[in-house]
């Protein structure tokens, strides 16, 4: 066989395979060329446009967040499943002891009876109670109860502000500590501003808080007025109860940062404000 014939060219052939060569190399430095060049005229971009896709991005990112949060809807805490539960933030222990209590046949017609049989958190509580749907017969028997109390505590409550550590210890369920307990952090606030402060005493439960309030109430109020908490400074934000020096320059470094405070949900946003302490804290203080 004769390999050499593939091999041997013209002298035309040979030209025009150096002009193929020379086309293929032109095209290839054209097309390095025009790409680096392209990539050199790209500008970067400016900090007012990276804050415009930062927000875009921002908003899908809250739209998606808002979406998948779980929306409650008002509903009959006696039918609350362990699924439910879940979902509304009960731990396995809260829902058990919710369901032991239902298998007993008895029934939870207030939102102070579902946390005294579950235990949950007063932070928990003040989320879930507002979704609370009792039987009408149920908030008959309420207004009913409740105008009957007024009438006998008009008569027989006093005041809880005057009473001494002695008087308190006629009460059943108080003893010595806790009498000087309470007399104790109500002189450190200056007076009770509503009967919901109790919940601050240390070691006293909620059925002791009851006793009491079957004898005593805030008749006479300190003499303080609420203030505005958007206009107050760090030092006078700081001897408000509830209050200390760090977590009032908090308070107000984030109302700055927000040209003002709108609700005082928006303050568990701070790490370390007491939001389950709200309840009392709006005592002392107001938004305008």
């Amino acid at each position: 066989m004769k390999f050499k014939s593939h091999f041997v060219f013209s002298r035309s052939q040979q030209n025009g395979i150096f002009l193929l060569v020379c086309i293929i190399i032109a095209l290839q430095v054209l097309y390095f060329t025009v790409a680096f060049s392209s990539n050199a005229e790209e500008t970067p971009l400016s900090s007012e446009e990276i804050k415009v896709y930062q927000a875009k991005v921002d908003s899908i990112k809250l739209l998606r967040t808002s979406n998948d949060s779980v929306k409650i809807f008002p509903f009959n805490p006696n039918y609350i499943t362990d699924f439910k539960g879940y979902t509304l933030g009960m731990s396995p222990d809260e829902i058990d002891k919710l369901l032991r209590f239902r298998e007993k046949g008895k029934w939870i017609n207030s939102s102070e009876n579902f946390q005294k049989v579950t235990g949950i958190s007063d932070s928990l509580l003040s989320a879930l109670s507002p979704y609370f749907k009792f039987p009408d017969w149920v908030q008959e028997r309420k207004t009913a109860g409740i105008a009957s109390a007024e009438k006998v505590n008009s008569i027989k409550q006093k005041d809880l502000n005057s009473a001494s550590a002695e008087d308190l210890m006629k009460v059943n369920g108080i003893g010595e500590v806790l009498a000087a307990r309470i007399v104790n952090y109500r002189s450190k606030i200056g007076g009770f501003m509503g009967d919901i402060q109790l919940k601050d005493i240390y070691g006293l439960t909620f059925e002791t808080r009851e006793s009491i309030l079957r004898n005593y109430k805030v008749i006479q109020k300190p003499d303080f007025l609420q203030k505005n908490i958007n206009i107050l400074s760090v030092i006078e934000l700081s001897e408000i109860p509830y209050f200390n020096y760090e977590l009032a320059r908090e308070i107000v470094n984030y109302r700055q940062l927000h040209e003002g405070i709108t609700s005082f949900e928006e303050l568990s946003k701070i790490e370390s404000f007491p939001s389950e302490k709200i309840d009392r804290i709006k005592l002392y203080l107001t938004l305008d």
